[in-house]
Parts: C-alpha cells; structure tokens; sequence
C-alpha cells in the first residue's frame, strides 16, 4: 500500500490554505464548524466530549460511497446506484442502507480535498492536520513530525480516570504518535484483534502466579526502592523520569477494575455483537464505545485494506462496505441510544479518496484533491451535506475544506483552543495548532499549508509492549523470593607462610 507523494494541479491556492490562520473557523466567521453545528457558539473549554476517529486505511472510494455521481460518463459512475436516506433528498451508494437509515444523525462535507495521493504523507496529514515537511519517513511507527489529533487531545484534556485518554484499536497508525508532546500524550494500543474468540489486551493483569497481597507488599517495595532514585538520576534524567511514568501507569493498568471492564468486550450481549458484526472493524468500533462510556476521550480505529486499486466494485461490495454500514450505522445508534452521541464526536475518513476515473484494471487509485468526510455528534447538525464536489468528483466545486479546518472543527468540539501553542521540551521553541500553523521558509514549498514540523520525538509509544518493557522492574520485583544472604565462610584453604629468606 505504498505509492509515490503526487501534487495535483486543482486550483488550490496558498490563500486557501492559510486561511484558517486568519478570520478562520475561530476568528470572525466559523466556516465548517458553523456549518456542521448550525451555529457559531464558542466551546466550552476542557469539556467531557469524546472523539472516536474510524480510518479507513488506505482510502475509502468516496465517489462510490458519500458522493455518487450518476450522471457522469460511465468510466467515471461505476456500476453503483444511489439509494434514498432518512434525510429527504439525500442520496448515498447503495451497499449502505443501514448507514443511509442513519443519515439523520450524520453529516458529509463533500467538498473536502488536499494536496497529497502518496499514503504515508496523507496518513500524517490527516491525522495531524498538518503535511510533513523534508526528513518525513512514512515507514517509522510512529512517523509522527507533529502530535495525531488524539495526542493533542490527550496532553491538553488528560485522564478520566484510571483509563488512558487516547487509546489505538486494534493496531498502532504510523501517524498516530505523540511527536514532541512526549509519551504521556502517547497512545496506548490494544495489539489484538477484538473479533477473536480469545481475544485479551496484552498485560492487563499481573502474572497469574502472584496473588493480590503478594503484588501490593512488591509495590511497595518497588516504591520504596523507587524513593531513593528520585533525588539521584530521576532529577536529571528524562528517560528515567519516563521509565517512572511507565512504572505508574502499567500499575494502574493492571489493578484498574475499570480499566479492564472497559476492555472486556466479551461482557456484551451476543445480539449486540452481532449487530455491530463479528468482524474486526464492528468489534473494533463496539470497544470504541465501551471506552469512551468508560471515560478514554479519542479513540482512532486503525482498518486497513481500502487501497482499492484492483477490483474496486467486486472488493467494495463483497469485501468492505457491509463492515463499514454494520460498524459505524449500530455505533451511531448505540451512542444515541445511550445518550452519548451530542457528546461523542465520531469521525469516518480515510487519507484521501480515489481517483473518480475507473483504471484499466476495474479499480480507482489514490485521489488526494477531492474526496468526502464523514462526522456524527459532538455538536454536529445530523442531516447536513456540506459543499458539493464537480460532476466529476475530481475536485471541490464550492468552498473546499482541509485537514486544517477538520482539526480545528475537532478541538472546538472537545473545548481545545486550536491557537494554542506549544513549547517544546529542551528546545524553547513553540509549536501551533494546525489552525493557525504559519509558513516559513524552512517549510516545504511544494505544500505552503503544511506550517513547519520539528524533529520526530523519539518518546516511546505507550503499548502494551512499551508497558510490559517499563513495567519489567514491576515484574521482577513482583515475582522475585528473597532469600537471606548467607553467612560468610572461612576460606576452604589456608595461605602457606612467606619463607624467611624471601622477608626484606
């Protein structure tokens, strides 16, 4: 799923790209978020909202999906109709009826699009809201040169309790890092797939052969061992400070009861299951929702599999679109059924759409400068299409949206400031949101939107594995038996005397 970075020549200018510096989406007009909410009220900062973000890894085909075209040449329509939605006058593809039973609660903004066709660079793009500049290896995990939206939301808002605040099922994105907001900003990953029998998220509970007296008497001993660390290497040594970090939150994670509550996904009824689909992505967004109902404020769902230069009709049909219409369309309904949607941001996208022209192999490739967005609660009007596309879907044909305005629109529904700057650590420089991300000289010149990026951070990820490697003096120390040192011995042997002659 690799591809070459492209630029497309679609009309976009730097103004548009800098606007949202300006009199943007928080300045004197409120654009997109006025749009989506119906109208432009300030957030309420650090507020309990949640987001849940579904990546369609690899580029959902939106053209066959939120924005059909039939009436375009049939090199360019594919064989998909549309079908009515809940929404008079709405219309969607016709492998997501549950999905268009649900347009009520959602809202599409056709008219979205950026610069970049090549996954890795849109991958970031997408998930930061800003294009990497030069250095960018799309093939480090993470590749992050700024924080993914769910860092952000996690070093600005924290914790809810003893559950992390941003968490990746099932699998870690490339792009979904912590950059230079350091590693208590860092996801944690679930590593496994929740549609398994036996599925279990790696480390949560301590080795079986230690009982709960023995694990509490090894922490204290640890934290005791732990004390006379703290004014030595631990005052100067960031990496020991974050090894302590670590120490506290595989703890935490191994004796929270909510925290494995919240990842049981086996305690839900099997006709809920099955509506949401005994697959990875329906399970994946099941355990989106009993994480976010257990306090974790973003969840990105990493689904792979939608690079769909091949058979695109044959795979879309068979393979995906019932995944995505059973997963996301029983998660509206589930949110809303519990009173959670006006305070659940869920967002569906992918890194960028696919080419509105059929290629000769019945597939579409990678489309960067149009594509659609999905995006449900928090304060989204359910119902609303937003701007349109060309009668090609080859390029926005009313006010285009960037990744830009869909991280502001984010932030302003969690009650994050999108003018926030950041300072970096050790380095005193700060860093923007991308809303109001300036150019410069130093920024790429291909991409004048991208603002400019610093250094990757090099701060651990917080998986299960990154627990398990902090977590390695917890373990020890839980599993170790203390013996008593025993009393010194004479030697065996006995030293001969120096010869006389041998004394000076």
């Amino acid at each position: 799923m690799s591809g070459k970075t492209k630029t497309f020549c679609d009309g976009f200018t730097r103004r548009d790209m800098l606007s949202i510096g300006g009199a943007g989406l928080f300045g004197t007009t409120y654009s997109l978020s006025s749009i989506l909410e119906g109208q432009a009220k300030e957030a309420t900062p650090g507020n309990d909202n949640s987001l849940i973000i579904l990546f369609l890894a690899g580029g959902l085909s939106t053209i066959d999906t939120w924005d059909l075209k039939p009436n375009a040449p049939k090199e360019f329509r594919g064989p998909f109709n549309p079908i009515a939605t809940s929404v008079p006058g709405v219309q969607m593809g016709e492998h997501l009826p549950k999905l268009a039973g649900q347009m009520d609660k959602f809202a599409v903004v056709r008219s979205f699009g950026h610069r970049n066709s090549g996954h890795g660079a849109a991958d970031h793009f997408m998930l930061t809201g800003y294009h990497p500049s030069a250095g960018f290896n799309a093939g480090l995990k993470p590749n992050n040169q700024k924080p993914a939206h769910g860092s952000v939301i996690a070093h600005e808002l924290g914790a809810r309790g003893p559950v992390p605040p941003y968490v990746c099922v099932p699998t870690m994105h490339n792009s979904g890092g912590s950059s230079y907001l350091g590693s208590t900003a860092a996801p944690f990953v679930v590593e496994s797939d929740p549609a398994l029998p036996n599925f279990a998220v790696p480390d949560l509970a301590p080795p079986l052969a230690i009982d709960a007296k023995r694990f509490g008497s090894r922490r204290s001993l640890l934290a005791t061992v732990d004390r006379f660390q703290k004014q030595g290497e631990a005052k100067f040594n960031t990496q020991a400070r974050t090894v302590n970090s670590f120490k506290q939150q595989a703890f935490e994670l191994m004796t929270s009861k909510e925290t494995k509550t919240a990842f049981d996904i086996h305690s839900e009824s099997d006709k809920l299951r099955d509506r949401y689909g005994r697959n990875t992505l329906g399970q994946s967004c099941l355990m989106a929702r009993r994480l976010v109902e257990a306090g974790v404020r973003c969840v990105l769902i990493n689904h792979a599999n939608w690079d769909t230069h091949y058979n695109n009709f044959h795979v879309l049909k068979n393979d995906l679109l019932h995944l995505l219409d059973g997963g996301m369309a029983t998660l509206l309904e589930d949110l809303y059924d519990r009173g959670m949607l006006e305070k659940t941001m869920v967002l569906v996208t992918g890194e960028f759409g696919r080419t509105p022209r059929i290629n000769n192999l019945a597939g579409r490739d990678h489309w960067g400068p149009s594509s659609a967005i999905a995006m449900a609660g928090g304060g989204i009007k359910g119902g609303t299409i937003v701007g349109a596309s060309n009668e090609r879907a080859e390029r926005p044909a009313t006010k285009p949206y960037r990744p830009a305005d869909l991280s502001a629109t984010i932030f302003h529904s969690l009650g994050i400031n999108p003018k926030k700057e950041f300072e970096l650590p050790r380095v005193g420089r700060s860093r923007s949101c991308p809303a109001t991300a300036k150019s410069s000289k130093s920024c790429s010149p291909e991409f004048p939107e991208a603002g400019c990026s610093p250094s990757r951070s090099q701060h651990p990820m917080l998986t299960p594995a990154t627990v398990r490697c902090a977590a390695l003096t917890v373990i020890s120390l839980l599993a170790l038996t203390i013996r008593p040192r025993p009393p010194l011995q004479a030697p065996a042997t006995s030293f001969p005397p120096v010869p006389s002659e041998g004394r000076r």
